[in-house]
């Protein structure tokens, strides 16, 4: 019987959740759901000095937020450290290990040697048929292992394809440290093992990694997982996606309004084809994700197109799971926490009302919240420059014009005071926009909003009524809102 699915996401907590981490975990938590399988979270947290909770947290957060779960426990690589030393003992005892006194100065001088010689910087194996008892009492050590010198190491991997390594060009690297501190190279791979990992999807950096960590299960006599190493994702110009293109970590993109949904969407779609199909619901990503169809070739990342799909996806939410959704970000968003502090009973109301047109509008959650800045607003309004030369162009005369037929109505919905702006637009022999672009102004402060009917239902008769009479009674100089 075939080993069931296993795949890991395994990040190191020096900082915030990366974009492109966050895209290796999506692919990986997919295969792992699309196999029946399960997907499994390793903080690689060795590097002491770098590593920190508060990394941790960020990275836990992220992946939660994404809605990407894991199987089972948390592993912290750290906490395993007597473990790696116990399969670095066990290759020195098979003889597939050795220890190596070179000193730094002897390792300094083999890379100059090579600088020299304009090839890269190898061990040169010294040490590695030597009897360690020539070294000096006490001397420092290093464990090495003791990797083949002639032929060939293949990787078949699902997307590079088969990657042939010569094996006089992969050195004896460092297992163990001189202070007995297991190396990455080591710790992944016995942390695999011992996790039953049988897929590993990762960025292409580690290619080379494959092809040194093969020796590594092959000298222990264990089963050697499948590969799969993904392109890095690049930014517009087709660099390394970088600080300089903008946003790196998950958190900053839930900061800057985007859905998760939309995000994730995004992600599967960056580096790996359908044909032209852009949007797939989470179960549709499932049951669709091949590891054969990820590119080759860097994936470019590519902000107008997210936040076009972010648009899309805000226009499709419903309405009651987009309001949860909103409040639920709003502590990460700019302009998020003022509207929070509105949010009583009746403000959260008034917004449910007034979702349908504002998601209209938005394309991220911050320029939704922008949007319902009106709802909350103080009287008197301030007005943003166009708002106030609409009113200050006729659009108070009109206003006045209008607003007993407003007063008058004996039912206030969008439908009535559509109909009352009409029958004064025809009296008056203006267009409708001749009305309705003063009256949006007086509403909202702003000469752009949802459908101005619809801004009129949401307000109510009281609030609408009063916000007009405050733009009649006086004329304020304009201020920007």
């Amino acid at each position: 019987m075939p080993h069931p699915v296993v795949t890991r996401f395994a990040p190191s907590p020096t900082g915030f959740l990366h974009i492109g981490g966050a895209r290796t975990a999506l692919f990986n938590w997919l295969y792992a759901r699309k196999h029946g399988g399960r997907f499994l979270l390793r903080i690689e947290d060795t590097d002491r000095e770098r590593s920190t909770q508060e990394a941790i947290d960020a990275i836990v957060d992220g992946l939660k937020w994404l809605g990407l779960d894991w199987d089972g426990d948390i592993v912290f690589q750290f906490s395993r450290a007597a473990r790696h030393r116990e399969v670095a003992e066990a290759l020195l005892a098979k003889g597939r290990a050795y220890r190596c006194f070179a000193t730094p100065q002897e390792l300094e001088e083999m890379r100059e040697t090579a600088r020299a010689q304009k090839r890269p910087p190898r061990y040169d194996g010294r040490w590695r048929d030597r009897d360690p008892a020539e070294a000096p009492a006490g001397a420092p050590f290093v464990v090495r292992l003791k990797s083949p010198l002639d032929g060939e190491t293949v990787i078949d991997d699902a997307v590079q394809g088969r990657v042939v390594f010569p094996n006089k060009d992969l050195d004896d690297f460092v297992m163990l440290r001189s202070d007995g501190a297991p190396t990455y190279m080591l710790a992944v791979v016995v942390d695999d093992h011992d996790m039953g990992v049988t897929q590993i999807v990762r960025g292409d950096d580690h290619l080379t990694n494959a092809a040194r960590q093969t020796h590594i299960y092959e000298a222990m006599g264990w089963d050697i997982p499948a590969f799969a190493h993904i392109p890095l994702i690049h930014g517009p110009d087709g660099a390394k996606l970088s600080k300089r293109h903008g946003a790196l970590g998950v958190d900053a993109y839930r900061a800057m309004g985007y859905l998760p949904a939309a995000l994730r969407n995004y992600l599967v779609r960056l580096g790996w084809s359908q044909g032209d199909r852009e949007f797939f619901s989470t179960q549709e990503m499932i049951e669709a994700f091949e590891l054969s169809q990820v590119h080759r070739s860097p994936a470019r990342f590519d902000y107008a197109k997210l936040e076009n799909m972010n648009g899309h996806y805000l226009r499709d939410c419903d309405d009651a799971e987009l309001l949860e959704l909103l409040v639920a970000t709003l502590p990460y968003l700019e302009r998020g926490p003022a509207l929070l502090a509105k949010l009583d009973e009746a403000g959260r109301a008034r917004l449910a009302a007034a979702l349908p047109g504002l998601k209209a509008r938005a394309k991220t959650l911050n320029e939704l919240v922008d949007g319902a800045t009106f709802l909350f607003a103080e009287r008197p309004l301030a007005l943003d420059e166009k708002a106030a030369q609409i009113l200050a162009r006729g659009g108070r005369e009109r206003l006045a014009a209008l607003l007993p037929r407003l007063e008058a109505l004996p039912k206030w919905t969008a439908a009535s005071t559509e109909a009352a702006v009409k029958e004064a637009s025809a009296e008056l022999g203006a267009k409708l926009g001749d009305l309705a672009q003063p009256l949006r102004a007086a509403l909202t402060g702003r000469a752009v909003s949802p459908g101005v009917f619809d801004v009129l239902a949401v307000l109510g008769r009281e609030e609408s009524l009063a916000r007009l009479n405050d733009q009649l009674v006086s004329a304020p100089a304009s201020s920007v809102a």
